[in-house]
């Protein structure tokens, strides 16, 4: 039975409206899926919604509303998301579903029954906002802070079960040390690893103060802590506990993406509730960085939060998937400014990829009433070109098996650049004037099989741009397939070519 790779979004909180974080994830997450798919792989790719714990329950009643109410009202902001961003998540999972309910408590009673499990009395401080215990140390951080970035923190004591966390110090620090790629970039695997080494402490994972959550199998007085419950949705959407065989097939995830303030939770609580129940490990936790706006922390209270439905209907999905993928290394942080996609589209887009395809086609309509040439015999620029693709190819994908995003679009734009300098070095226009038939043909068919090439390895990051130019070449009905990008010569000779619009509109300078 092959494995089914298995891509995953943290699940999002419901008590706000989606961000450009959030898009930032999911196009992550949708990029490797698609990626994926090009080489033929069976994928499984899971977002959704985290919709228990106590400020959604105070949320909602600041609201009148109940919390069910509230998140079956703010979950379609995010489920909604996929179409705006064309996004191809294979489900969305909400833990306020039966199915949810059932995983959790399951695993719960699972870990129970290892002995990990004991009621206790927790005191110390929560930070109600990220749903967190805080230690002594991270409470006077947080007082130190100005009082209007300060989270809401309160004093808490209550009865509490808690999970033997501190047993499982030795066992996480040998994993890391066996598997290094486990977290990734490499410089986060060195904070989580000086974190365990610090010394573990036994983990709260219950609640008496408020209600709304999954309730303790046997105490129902007591809920589960939204992080046991939230964490546990990756287990649930892979069949656990009801369909082993699926869940054999897709689980162990092979790649959580999680934005760096949720590292801790995916890679030392995760993997030790999974140790504890006798459950496999993801094979790899990936934090990424946070995007600044106009080099200002994004904030409510600032009114400079990115809402990516406004850009996507500015600039078009495609643009913002390039953007955020392209703009930085995945891992570290990023700017966000309307400035610096202008001058992506203007440059990179249009200059580059857009021009490309415009004068490659407009060309084959004007010297060959719009069908492909059948080549001639190839000299060693056409073979330059072939041999490019060939590279573009091998550097795409590891760039992809590193989740280097950027690595990876460097090269197509790279490949593109080459192939415009051909297209000049060439020139076609003269080639005609001079009645160069033969050489005209191999010119023009070579530049329309380099651009079916990078149509598909455009593809994970720019679908529909990817489905235009194959449209374009005469490929519309063409599932695109890294098989299919190997294979010089796709775009055959008779096939109706049209120029059409420009591929990326200019935007003036002020965006």
């Amino acid at each position: 039975m092959a494995k089914t790779f298995y891509v995953t979004t943290p699940i999002y909180y419901v008590n706000d409206v989606p961000h450009i974080g959030h898009a930032y994830t999911t196009i992550a997450a949708d990029a490797i899926a698609r990626w994926k798919r090009l080489k033929g792989e069976d994928v499984f790719f899971l977002t959704g919604t985290d919709e228990h714990g106590q400020k959604i329950e105070r949320t909602a009643e600041s609201r009148g509303e109940t919390p069910i109410q509230l998140a079956d009202r703010v979950v379609k902001r995010f489920e909604n998301l996929t179409p705006a961003l064309d996004i191809t998540n294979s489900d969305f999972i909400r833990t306020t579903e039966k199915r949810h309910e059932k995983a959790v408590v399951e695993i719960f009673e699972r870990i129970e029954a290892a002995g990990d499990i004991y009621l206790g009395e927790y005191e110390g401080w929560y930070d109600v906002r990220n749903e967190a215990y805080i230690t002594d140390l991270q409470y006077e951080e947080i007082m130190s802070l100005p009082e209007d970035k300060r989270p809401h923190v309160e004093k808490v004591k209550e009865e509490s079960y808690f999970f033997g966390l501190s047993k499982y110090g030795g066992a996480l620090l040998d994993h890391y040390k066996k598997h290094p790629e486990f977290v990734q970039p490499s410089y986060r695997m060195n904070e989580v690893a000086r974190f365990v080494e610090g010394g573990l402490k036994d983990l709260s994972i219950s609640r008496t103060t408020f209600n709304w959550g999954i309730p303790v199998p046997g105490n129902p007085r007591h809920v589960i802590y939204v992080w046991f419950d939230a964490l546990t949705n990756y287990i649930t959407a892979a069949g656990f506990p009801d369909d082993p065989e699926r869940f054999a097939r897709i689980w162990p995830a092979d790649v959580h993406l999680v934005g760096k303030d949720i590292l801790r939770f995916h890679a030392v609580y995760w993997p030790a509730f999974l140790m504890s129940a006798g459950l496999p490990l993801p094979r790899a936790v990936f934090a990424h960085g946070w995007w600044t706006v106009e080099g200002e922390k994004m904030s409510k209270s600032g009114g400079n939060v990115v809402d990516p439905y406004q850009v996507a209907e500015e600039f078009g999905p495609d643009v913002f998937r390039y953007f955020l993928l392209r703009e930085i290394p995945f891992g570290q942080d990023g700017d966000f400014s309307k400035s610096a996609i202008v001058s992506r589209v203007n440059g990179e887009l249009a200059n580059g990829l857009g021009n490309l395809v415009s004068r490659t086609l407009g060309m084959i309509e004007r010297y060959r009433g719009g069908s492909v040439p059948a080549p001639g015999e190839p000299l060693p620029a056409d073979d330059d070109i072939k041999k490019g693709a060939i590279e573009l190819s091998e550097q795409v994908e590891k760039a992809m098996d590193e989740i280097a995003f950027h690595k990876a679009l460097s090269a197509v734009w790279d490949y593109i650049a080459l192939v415009n300098r051909y297209v000049d070095d060439e020139a076609p226009w003269t080639l005609a004037k001079e009645g160069k038939d033969e050489r005209l043909d191999t010119v023009l068919w070579t530049v329309a099989q380099s651009i079916a090439v990078v149509s598909i390895f455009v593809h994970p990051f720019m679908p529909r741009t990817s489905g235009e130019i194959l449209k374009r070449l005469g490929l519309g009905g063409m599932k695109p397939s890294l098989e299919a990008a190997r294979s010089w010569g796709i775009v055959e000779p008779g096939l109706k070519v049209e120029k059409g619009a420009g591929l990326f509109p200019r935007y003036g300078e002020k965006g």
